[in-house]
């Protein structure tokens, strides 16, 4: 592999195994646009050493459920007589009903003992993860393909922690960054647009669609901050329910944009409705909403503070995702941690010295007098230097 392959080389020798097994599951590769998950799949295809067809359903052609057992079809041909063949299924939550289709044909195959493999692409990770556990439940894996981190974007790239930092983690994008105002327009239009009305307005009902646009934008310009709902209300100018607010935000978490990391509270009950610390989960859906240069942000102290701080954040979720990690926020009154990692009863504080203006005092020691936590971590400033945390896997953090 080239190293702009290699990011992914453990999710990649994952799947192979996965499908050199014994038939059990269907693979289901889940993430954001523009991670990696269709060229994952045509690298598997030149991998293994039996039939594959890959079929898309990401294409301005009407389809429906028919076209999914078209596909199916010429996949079971290359199964003739108990030969293993692989099947990839790219966007297919894209068409209406697709899990009882595939459930069906799932069904006939492992009663017929067709030894056809399957795998299942979707950029939506919570739109296509909620069908599955509703109708395909016991019949898929999933293997989780999160945005790229600075490792990844340094080498394939050469990018410094400052280029990772305000242009995030797309490499489709790379190759534009010394033109700004293009590269701003990539992500709009290719990233921010597409999934928003591609990905989340396509596939569930959005009573008010503007008002999650506007929660996308309230996200961006405010990550790294906890904001309750009523006063997310009182920005948008929206008289809708905190519940629509919450389940908007899911949906933009989902789709792997922002998200509201919930307030730590230890072994009580946390309650959902907490004030959630919204947080992008690349910053370059930040950076391109914003009218500065990658040098005029650099001089912008305040700014770029938020920036590393947001880049933190996004390196700990995307990294946390499909495992047991959870990444949470803490506040009491005025004091305030900026991250708290929780696996296994084991806790791990970590404040971030950005240079961000603070409102609320640094609250380690009140935190750690709550919770006791296994490790605390300084990041920045005389702490750990923000590049190596960034190389730092988050499972070696707890």
């Amino acid at each position: 592999m080239s190293k702009s392959e290699q990011y992914r080389r453990f999710i990649f020798n994952s799947l192979i195994d996965r499908l050199q097994e014994r038939r059990l599951f269907m693979q289901v590769l889940a993430g954001p646009r523009q991670t990696g998950k269709t060229t994952l799949a045509r690298q598997a295809i030149e991998s293994i050493d039996f039939p594959a067809h890959y079929a898309s359903a990401d294409e301005p052609l009407l389809r429906d459920r028919s076209w999914i057992e078209e596909q199916w079809d010429v996949a079971r041909l290359s199964a003739k007589g108990g030969k293993k063949a692989l099947l990839f299924l790219d966007e297919v939550q894209k068409i209406p009903f697709w899990s009882d289709t595939v459930k069906r044909l799932w069904d006939e195959d492992s009663a017929k003992k067709v030894p056809l493999r399957v795998v299942l692409l979707g950029s939506a990770q919570l739109l296509i993860q909620r069908v599955l556990t509703e109708s395909l439940a016991g019949r898929f894996e999933v293997i989780h393909v999160p945005h790229w981190g600075y490792k990844e974007m340094r080498d394939a790239f050469g990018w410094s922690l400052e280029e990772y930092v305000f242009f995030g983690g797309y490499p489709g994008s790379a190759p534009l960054i010394k033109d700004s105002e293009r590269w701003s327009r990539y992500i709009i239009d290719s990233l921010i647009e597409t999934t928003i009305s591609r990905d989340i307005f396509h596939m569930t009902r959005v009573d008010k669609p503007a008002l999650l646009r506007r929660l996308f934008h309230l996200g961006c310009e405010y990550s790294g901050q906890v904001l309750s709902y009523q006063k997310m209300l009182g920005q948008l100018q929206d008289v809708s329910n905190t519940t629509t607010l919450a389940h908007y935000l899911d949906l933009l978490s989902g789709a792997g944009m922002i998200t509201g990391l919930q307030k730590f509270a230890g072994q009580r009950v946390r309650q959902r409705g907490s004030s959630p610390k919204l947080q992008v989960l690349n910053t370059a859906l930040m950076t391109a909403l914003l009218s500065v240069t990658f040098q005029e942000a650099q001089k912008d102290r305040a700014l770029w503070g938020r920036l590393v701080e947001s880049a933190i954040g996004a390196h700990l979720i995307n990294g946390a995702t499909g495992t047991k990690i959870g990444v949470y926020y803490w506040r009491e009154f005025n004091r305030e941690v900026d991250f708290v990692l929780a696996s296994n009863r084991k806790i791990v504080a970590i404040e971030v010295k950005s240079g961000k203006a603070r409102e609320a005092l640094p609250g380690m020691d009140a935190f750690s007098k709550a919770f006791t936590p296994a490790r605390k971590l300084l990041i920045g400033g005389q702490g750990m230097a923000i590049e190596e945390f960034l190389r730092t896997p988050v499972q070696e953090l707890i």
